[in-house]
């Protein structure tokens, strides 16, 4: 799997590729849909599949007010491509210089230096500056370079309901894992390195491995029941505190994971903890016996939570 950037030629073996194009933060059900279609459609010409990504996310560049909101990193998504089945992930840094791109310069962009055969998107996508591309214009414009554009419908639930992104991170601010997880076709999953904290759980018998949540969006706070992947492919179980641990002062936002039977040191490591199901919101205890209390019968449900789930 190849990772490349819109601002450099195309390398010569992945010229003439099928496009997946769109941003897919998340990679959920529908956009799993747009680049299973690219990868059919590449594959049965004989062309590489590529899959086009956007990175900030253009309403970050917009929107600089907003909240915390991405569902994955670049790494996670060239992760989940290449599972996929594309040849290479294609990143377009997204800038002024690009916001103010029209849409005639980029389907020159997509022709010209990416020498792209092929674009599949989905239905509702568009581009160019004040988003006045559509699937249309993209079509229109492409066939004068020989571009062949497809559009992949929207993928909806069994209640009918479009899978968006946006459903997805309100089901996650609401503390719904099942929902989060059957519209992305997985838990949701934080991955960082493992950094030093205060050092207070080895002290009261839960020692945690800690991490910043970084540009994620943040689920609500709570208790959760965790699956955690370590880097050399282990998966554990575990029980996660995400928030701001209000027993202790000061507040310090982190994800703090409880891992099940397990003592070694993963300080400086990157591992991935996948959200599975929410126990309870954050509570302030009047004393560490009482922390601890609660902790036990946390871990105790978490276990029997993880048990039971595949």
């Amino acid at each position: 799997m190849e990772r490349i950037t819109s601002d450099e030629p195309m390398p010569a073996h992945l010229r003439g590729a099928i496009i997946a194009l769109g941003n897919f933060d998340g990679f959920h059900a529908g956009h799993q849909a747009v680049v299973g279609r690219a990868v059919a459609r590449a594959r049965a010409e004989g062309r590489p599949a590529i899959v086009a990504t956007f990175d900030p996310h253009p309403i970050s560049h917009f929107r600089p007010d907003l909240p915390f909101f991405r569902l994955t990193t670049l790494a996670q998504r060239e992760r989940l491509f290449a599972a996929a089945g594309a040849d290479a992930m294609l990143v377009f840094r997204f800038g002024a210089e690009m916001a103010a791109m029209s849409a005639e310069a980029f389907v020159d962009l997509l022709c010209g230096r990416l020498a792209a055969a092929g674009v599949v998107t989905g239905e509702d996508f568009t581009f160019g500056r004040g988003r006045s591309g559509t699937i249309a214009t993209l079509a229109a414009l492409g066939a004068s370079h020989g571009l062949a554009v497809e559009a992949v419908a929207a993928v909806r639930d069994e209640t009918g309901a479009v899978i968006s992104s946006s459903r997805i991170r309100e089901a996650l601010a609401a503390g719904d894992c099942a929902t989060a997880t059957r519209l992305l076709t997985r838990p949701f999953t934080i991955a960082a390195p493992v950094i030093h904290g205060d050092k207070r759980g080895r002290t009261i018998g839960f020692p945690t491995a800690n991490m910043d949540l970084g540009d994620y969006l943040r689920p609500a706070y709570g208790i959760y029941a965790v699956r955690v992947l370590l880097a050399d492919g282990r998966v554990l179980p575990g029980a996660a505190n995400l928030g701001i641990r209000p027993t202790f002062q000061p507040p310090k936002e982190l994800l703090e994971t409880y891992i099940f039977d397990f003592s070694e040191s993963l300080y400086d490591q990157t591992v991935e903890i996948a959200l599975i199901e929410r126990l309870r919101s954050e509570e302030k205890f009047d004393s560490l016996e009482a922390l601890v209390a609660q902790m036990d019968e946390d871990v105790a449900r978490a276990r029997a939570i993880l048990a039971a789930t595949p």
